[in-house]
């Protein structure tokens, strides 16, 4: 009875999903932007997720009063919103139109160096703006690379997903590797291979490495450095500014220098610090650009 039960709710789950996006397509990318993006803002604010926001801006920008709480749990939630209504457009969306819908990328000459350099490189962003544009925006500036992904529960609802990023590759599918032990296997034999992976490590790892993270030790995955410490492979950080209604700008970084003190350990823990420095530095230019509701600390900061 049980699984004929879970079976049911998902079947139900993927309607629901189905049907909000065949009505998200059917409208103007910068409509479905604002329509979910108004929707999320409005009621999001009310759901107990919200208190976790509240918490990680007390933890990590203490700086702040209320009336700045506020402000960005309101744009996190609109953000949210907004990239959920943008996702069934992201292969329509066309680089350098002069006004409403589409895209730009800021610092495409380091997307051109490594198509001409060709082998393995690693790309490092987090969830800001909507995150979801950048494997396929830079897929047309000739550096499609793989992508991590933490896989729905409901397979029905992750494999529509997975289709709709397929969907915004186009022409250029590569693979997406889910999180956990199978997929770090095959990132890794990707890597090895000449292949370009892309990585969000703005989470929490608990079997990770301490970090500092806005001024707090926060664990952090270490497979990114790892494995360019491993290849000796250019790390281009990189992410996502919103302009408006579906209009975004992918900002693109020049690579980052790979520390060689002869000490492994140490190199590993001073290139993963370079990559929460720079998600940091991100995060304040428009903390409601970030998806704040994880618990990113220790959990006992959270009781």
């Amino acid at each position: 009875m049980k699984a004929r039960s879970v079976a049911v709710r998902y079947r139900l789950e993927a309607w629901v999903a189905f049907a909000l996006l065949w009505l998200l397509e059917r409208l103007r990318p910068d409509h479905s932007s604002s329509l979910l993006g108004l929707l999320c803002r409005a009621l999001g604010p009310w759901l107990p997720t919200s208190r976790i926001i509240r918490r990680n801006l007390e933890l990590a920008m203490p700086e702040l009063d209320q009336q700045d709480h506020k402000r960005i749990v309101r744009g996190v939630w609109e953000n949210l919103g907004r990239t959920i209504g943008e996702l069934p457009h992201l292969s329509a969306l066309q680089e350098n139109t002069p006004a409403g819908p589409g895209f730009e990328v800021q610092g495409a000459e380091h997307l051109a160096q490594q198509a001409l350099r060709g082998g393995p490189v690693l790309f490092v962003s987090g969830h800001i703006g909507n995150w979801e544009m950048l494997p396929p925006a830079v897929a047309r500036h000739g550096t499609p690379f793989a992508s991590f992904y933490r896989a729905a529960a409901n397979p029905l609802v992750d494999a529509l997903l997975r289709s709709l990023r397929n969907k915004a590759m186009g022409a250029t599918p590569v693979p997406l590797f889910a999180k956990g032990a199978k997929g770090a296997r095959g990132a890794l034999a990707y890597v090895s291979g000449g292949g370009r992976v892309g990585m969000l490590v703005d989470q929490k790892m608990n079997d990770g490495i301490e970090a500092t993270f806005f001024n707090r030790p926060s664990m952090t995955a270490p497979a990114l450095a790892a494995m360019a410490l491993r290849y000796r492979c250019p790390v281009i950080p990189g992410y996502v500014e919103r302009l408006g209604p579906a209009r975004l700008r992918i900002v693109v970084e020049a690579p980052l220098e790979l520390p060689d003190t002869g000490d492994k350990r140490q190199d590993l823990q001073i290139l993963v610090q370079m990559v929460n420095n720079r998600l940091e530095e991100w995060i304040r230019k428009n903390p409601s650009s970030w998806l704040w509701l994880h618990r990113r600390w220790a959990k006992e900061l959270y009781r």
